[in-house]
């Protein structure tokens, strides 16, 4: 980990200097100069005193680079397509995916399906059918549903027009095989 990195990044941008640190923290300056210059690991109570004084939350300082926050730009989207589903990927790859579907009239996700994750949808325009097990709604412009994703489910656009619905979807594991 390159915590000591962050630590004097996050300083500088705050435009803190060394010796206000010390005071603000009861660290030394060599000591505080050794973190940030990675030649030290500090105890948790250390980071803490130290991320309460920059006004962070402690587990910011322990994420990794590829935890921090990832940005999609909307000229930098993918798109793809299922079953004559238009798909807009709205996030990177990681533990939470969201995405823009839009179901063209009668267009649906095929098979009913299950997989690994929650799933959370928000109906932005149109009207679909959602199903999950014995259970069925109708839902519009509006409204949104949740459900287990390790349920079969199904979705299917019964308007006249095309409907758009925002998914996110969540699992533990990489899903591939998911819209």
């Amino acid at each position: 980990m390159d915590i000591g990195t962050k630590i004097r990044a996050l300083r500088n941008r705050k435009k803190i200097t060394i010796a206000q640190m010390c005071e603000g923290t009861g660290l030394s300056k060599g000591f505080i100069s050794n973190v940030e210059n990675n030649n030290t690991s500090p105890s948790i109570s250390t980071l803490s005193t130290i991320a309460g004084f920059l006004g962070v939350p402690l587990p910011y300082l322990l994420l990794e680079k590829k935890q921090h926050m990832r940005v999609v730009r909307k000229d930098a989207r993918t798109n793809s397509s299922f079953n004559n589903l238009k798909i807009e990927h709205l996030s990177s790859k990681g533990g939470i995916r969201m995405m823009i579907v839009e179901f063209p009239p009668g267009a649906s996700i095929g098979e009913p399906h299950s997989h690994e994750g929650e799933e959370c949808h928000l109906v932005m325009e149109g009207k679909v059918l959602a199903e999950q097990g014995e259970e069925s709604f109708i839902v519009e412009e509006g409204d949104s549903f949740s459900w287990n994703a390790s349920v079969p489910h199904y979705v299917k656009n019964i308007g006249d027009s095309k409907a758009v619905v925002l998914i996110s979807i969540y699992s533990d594991t990489e899903l591939n095989d998911v819209l």
